[in-house]
């Protein structure tokens, strides 16, 4: 038997390198669809969108405060009562106030109190005397004078002088006097002079000088404030 030649040994190389050619291709096309896949844009995954973070800045707006009120004007008031019967007169400085009610014979009250932002007081004096009233735009204040169990409305207008609140004390021949005077708008005055606590109707001042004769002895009314 004759052994196999040189052409069984050339054909079974032949055989062997079409196998190694029909590997190596399907190989290749295997390798080359993943790159593909690996490229293409639509076999990338998606994204997670990211939260936006907060705006910074300034913080959120609040309402504006309301604001703020000043206190009175410094001013003088002057004026009557609506039945006629007696005079008032409110000197404000500095948020204070004081007041007199005068009937010009025997009735008369101090007061004194604050005045608020708003223009409102409430004014108190001697024996439950009470003054309460309200600032008008600073041109008049409006109110009522609680006293001796009567309630007297009134009206008073700013003062300009010599109109106002004028008020002296001394003693003369051993009496204590204190007297007090309003000067209404007009010149017209209303006051009482107090004798060892004796009210009885005020001799007339000169609004210009504040001076006035008592008991022969000359005295100087001064305006009053708080």
């Amino acid at each position: 038997m004759k052994r196999p030649g040189p052409l069984l040994t050339l054909l079974a190389g032949l055989l062997l390198a079409v196998f190694m050619l029909t590997l190596n291709a399907t190989t290749g096309t295997k390798n080359a669809s993943s790159s593909s896949q690996e490229s293409s844009p639509s076999a990338t995954p998606s994204a997670t969108p990211q939260a936006s973070p907060p705006p910074t800045g300034a913080p959120p707006s609040s309402s504006p405060p309301p604001p703020s009120r000043s206190a009175p004007p410094n001013a003088d008031y002057a004026g009557r009562t609506d039945d006629n019967s007696s005079a008032v007169a409110v000197s404000l400085r500095g948020g204070k106030a004081i007041a007199y009610f005068c009937d010009g014979r025997s009735k008369e009250s101090w007061l004194k109190g604050d005045v608020k932002d708003d223009g409102t007081m409430k004014l108190t004096g001697k024996n439950g005397a009470e003054l309460n009233g309200t600032l008008k735009d600073g041109s008049s204040i409006r109110g009522t004078v609680d006293l001796g169990g009567q309630r007297y409305a009134f009206t008073a207008d700013k003062a300009v002088k010599p109109s106002g609140l004028y008020r002296a004390t001394a003693t003369v021949r051993g009496a204590k006097l204190d007297g007090g005077w309003i000067v209404l708008p007009g010149g017209k005055q209303v006051g009482i002079l107090d004798r060892d606590g004796k009210p009885a109707a005020a001799p007339t001042i000169d609004p210009e000088s504040g001076t006035v004769t008592v008991d022969g002895q000359t005295l100087t009314a001064s305006p009053v404030t708080p």
